[in-house]
């Protein structure tokens, strides 16, 4: 019997990636595909449709369902749009499901994944940021497994093989640093958007470029990080390595470390969730420690890169703080997107935004529901589009 999976994102980044493995890995032959959705590239949405013989392909925008209708005419493929739409889709049982949705846009269709897949492979980590205890209580109530897919927390689960949460000392994310490690405060006021956009070892798409040149994925890593394994601000550590080959790190209450090593290819950990528990080839390159000159490590400037500074707060105040976090920072995004503010006054804008509702944030829990996240993910993110710089 053939394998059933969906994919949510399958246009982006995360998601052209797993369609490429599942090509390489028999395509429809192997694997059953019930559901792919993706946002405004229709075009490449219908092909990827088309070469998995997908039964149903969701737009997340409503105004396009005419030409995806009109992309699959003949294929007798199901094409439907909307939020609705992407709820009800990752509500059909499914063997492994990959959330690859960017933003908090991901949610909903994650809470529904985690309580049909039987396996979900995470990569929307905002899911985690924004109601990590509803969703991994959702797992838990269902039976659903969930790996991430995170290259880093990818690592760490690897690494924990053996081993057990309360035996760890100390889990050690590692960040490239981005395209703005060695420049200065000054030269970051003027950073332009091609010039965030520009990550010297990964390739990855618009948004989350951009969050790594201001170290917010990694501060949303810290977060996640503290979900998924259950360990306190205090034990988590950031390193900066420019090389990305060490993936992160744990250190044992004994101080030992355990590394996870591979290419810099998102193919590796998507890969990992994917086959687990097997370990089949991948296409990914292998290293060569012949040619591998030296592994860098370095502590990373928080003044000049405050969001992590930011985590340990959101970490501090609890309850729904990381909704508040995730939905001032997705804010202050959009706004150096489109030319409203300097790149570093997207730090300012969240540290204001978070200051504002963190008493707010700090009595209130995603276990009251996805509605009570969503709203004071409004609240913050409407407060964001408000923020003036000073």
């Amino acid at each position: 019997m053939r394998r059933t999976v969906s994919i949510f994102g399958s246009t982006g980044s995360i998601g052209r990636n797993t369609v490429d493995l599942l090509l390489r890995q028999g395509g429809a032959d192997v694997y059953d595909v019930k559901v792919l959705t993706g946002a405004r590239n229709i075009k490449l949405l219908a092909e990827q449709a088309i070469l998995l013989d997908a039964e149903i392909v969701v737009t997340a925008a409503s105004s396009l369902l005419d030409a995806l209708v009109e992309a699959l005419d003949g294929t007798g493929i199901i094409a439907t749009a909307g939020g609705g739409a992407l709820r009800d889709a990752a509500k059909i049982k499914v063997d492994w499901a990959m959330s690859a949705i960017v933003g908090s846009a991901g949610l909903a269709p994650t809470m529904e994944m985690a309580k049909h897949a039987g396996i979900l492979a995470l990569a929307n980590k905002e899911s985690l940021v924004c109601a990590g205890e509803l969703i991994k209580g959702t797992c838990a109530k269902s039976g659903c497994t969930l790996l991430p897919v995170d290259s880093e927390h990818c690592a760490i689960y690897q690494a924990l093989a053996g081993g057990e949460n309360r035996d760890i000392s100390r889990i050690i994310l590692t960040a490239s640093g981005g395209p703005f490690r060695n420049w200065t405060s000054d030269q970051m006021a003027d950073a332009t958007l091609e010039q965030a956009m520009a990550h010297p070892n990964w390739d990855m798409g618009q948004r989350i470029s951009i969050d790594s040149a201001t170290m917010f994925n990694k501060a949303l890593e810290v977060i996640e990080a503290h979900q998924l394994f259950d360990v306190s601000a205090d034990q988590i550590e950031v390193i900066v390595h420019p090389q990305s080959i060490i993936h992160s790190m744990i250190e044992y209450n004994d101080y030992s470390v355990i590394a996870q090593m591979a290419a810099p290819d998102m193919r590796g950990a998507i890969g990992f969730a994917l086959n687990w528990p097997e370990r089949p080839p991948l296409p990914v390159k292998q290293l060569d420690f012949a040619t591998i000159s030296q592994l860098d490590f370095a502590t990373p400037d928080e003044t000049r890169f405050p969001a992590l500074r930011l985590a340990r707060r959101v970490l501090e105040i609890g309850g729904l703080a990381g909704a508040v976090f995730n939905a001032a920072k997705e804010s202050a995004l959009d706004r150096f997107i489109s030319a409203d503010i300097g790149f570093l006054d997207m730090a300012q804008l969240v540290e204001t935004v978070l200051e504002s509702l963190h008493v707010k944030a700090g009595r209130s829990s995603s276990l009251e529901g996805l509605e009570t996240v969503m709203a004071i993910d409004k609240e913050a993110r409407e407060m964001g589009q408000q923020w003036m710089p000073e």
